[in-house]
């Protein structure tokens, strides 16, 4: 390996919620980083509050893929049966593997709306009651957990055994309330928390398994930490997830695993909330925006976005207007990439050739409002060039703002997002570009000529047919007009830029004629 990659390696730099500081990230194997993000509990379907951390952990992935060149193995959970489950199911009246399920689809088809990569794994907790039971006999074993003496069969974890509790919270266990995620008729102290939760009459059968310590579901905490560990390993890199799961979840997990002799996870990060007039955004709130049903008004990118542009530990306020802005900085970076795209094709730098600004902010604990004003810095600049004809300046600038976008997950060009990539769609922009040259041609010779009714004739037709005219001191651009969500249509997937390339050529050829 080159000295310059080595030091590369070594300059990430992340907030280690366990330690409470920036400490600088080297993963346990070199080259490797294995990752795991609690996911969500499919209890109903996702808002943008719920889908906010993967955005966030989705950003880290790619950072580490793309510009650490890091083999990342990232666990992405679904909590498929607990409390919540069941309790909506029965208010449903309907099976609550079938409310899961539907509610996991759901989860699925928002991610993928908003353009987050898949999970290399994303295990059900259903389907690891093994090695849930596993994990109780070792904690049993060793003296950290208990068969509650009452019959219930439920498990508990005696958080009296295990001295380090409460060390990733910073509490004392004397000053932590009541552990409520079981009845404590069974407990040694009413802080010991769950392993093992015994059937109830009044649970469905198909919600219970057989144990040696007698039927019943898991707890929550024991869910996760069996997850993680038969995926990836007794010790792994990094676990994440949303700030509101430190206390009790990820308190509860990391007691138990390193209870059981496990190194568990080397880094801990935790995502902030969205809110709406300072609450946070939850459906008990009556404040809760549904990631599909806002995708019927707004782009997909525009989403992905706003839930992107906030540095992953600061809040998110949701206002009416978010939206808007959101939007608004997404058309500039689309619209110098047409205008760039139009003088040639555009390459995306290399990883190694990002802009220095934009790889300090992204090292500095995925800095990415730095990151993005580096982008935005970038598209005035090749607009700039632009204006003054300099097409190597302004595809060197292109290139850089699609490799920037990328990491962010917010490339214009991707694929993902139907960003006409086709050979049809490169067509299309052939045709369209004659087109348009053609008649902003005509108009500048009308306007030679003094013939200003005749060119303004001419640029209301481009208008028509969604063309944007601005004149510059090297001539007159032009690029695509984009409607406001709500008039555009789609529910829950991007435009495709062919049809509006196609839409706006034939109206122009029509203009023309």
């Amino acid at each position: 390996m080159r000295r310059a990659d080595r030091l590369r390696r070594v300059s990430l730099r992340l907030f280690d919620t366990a330690t409470r500081e920036l400490r600088d990230f080297t993963p346990r194997e070199a080259g490797k980083v294995g990752i795991y993000i609690c996911g969500l509990t499919t209890q109903g379907a996702p808002h943008i509050g719920h889908i906010r951390f993967a955005v966030a952990f989705d950003v880290l992935r790619r950072w580490l893929e793309i510009g650490h060149r890091y083999d990342v193995t990232l666990v992405r959970n679904v909590t498929d049966i607990d409390d919540k489950v069941l309790r909506k199911a029965a208010e449903a009246g309907e099976p609550w593997f079938a409310l899961t399920y539907r509610n996991e689809r759901l989860t699925a088809q928002a991610m993928d709306a908003l353009g987050i990569e898949p999970a290399t794994y994303e295990p059900r907790a259903t389907g690891h009651v093994p090695d849930m039971v596993t994990l109780m006999e070792t904690l049993i074993e060793k003296g950290h957990a208990y068969v509650a003496p009452d019959g219930s069969g439920d498990v508990y974890f005696d958080v009296r055994s295990w001295p380090d509790y409460g060390s990733l919270t910073g509490q004392s266990l004397d000053d932590m309330a009541s552990a409520d995620d079981a009845d404590p008729r069974g407990k040694r102290d009413p802080r010991d928390f769950a392993l093992w939760k015994g059937h109830k009459s009044d649970e469905p059968e198909s919600a219970s398994w057989p144990t040696p310590f007698g039927a019943g579901r898991p707890g929550w905490h024991l869910e996760c930490s069996a997850m993680a560990r038969r995926w990836l390993g007794d010790e792994f890199d990094i676990h994440g997830g949303g700030i509101d799961l430190r206390f009790p979840h990820h308190e509860n997990e990391q007691a138990q695993s390193r209870a059981a002799g496990l190194g568990f996870a080397r880094y801990w990060l935790h995502n902030a909330w969205v809110t709406v007039k300072g609450q946070k955004m939850g459906k008990s709130l009556g404040n809760a925006l549904e990631v599909l049903h806002l995708l019927e008004e707004t782009r997909p990118i525009v989403l992905r976005y706003y839930l992107t542009a906030a540095h992953y530990r600061s809040t998110i306020e949701y206002h009416p207007g978010s939206l808007d802005e959101a939007a608004a900085a997404v058309e500039r970076i689309e619209g110098f990439l047409e205008r760039a795209g139009r003088r040639g094709a555009i390459e995306p730098v290399a990883p190694a050739e990002l802009p220095a600004a934009f790889v300090e902010s992204m090292d500095d604990d995925l800095g990415v409002s730095g990151a993005l004003a580096v982008v935005h810095d970038t598209v005035r600049a090749g607009n700039s060039a632009l204006d003054e004809d300099d097409d190597e300046a302004a595809l060197a600038a292109a290139g850089a703002v699609v490799a920037m976008t990328e990491v962010l997950g917010v490339n214009p060009l991707a694929p993902h997002w139907g960003s006409g990539t086709s050979r049809e769609d490169a067509a299309a922009e052939h045709a369209l570009e004659a087109l348009v040259r053609a008649q902003l041609d005509a108009r500048q010779a009308a306007r030679q000529e003094r013939d200003f009714d005749r060119a303004d004739q001419i640029r209301d037709q481009l208008t028509a047919v969604g063309i944007e005219i601005t004149d510059t001191p090297s001539g007159a651009q032009w690029s695509l007009a984009r409607a406001p969500r709500s008039e555009a249509g789609a529910a829950t997937d991007a435009a495709s830029s062919s049809t509006h390339l196609i839409s706006a050529a034939r109206g122009a050829e029509k203009a023309q004629g």
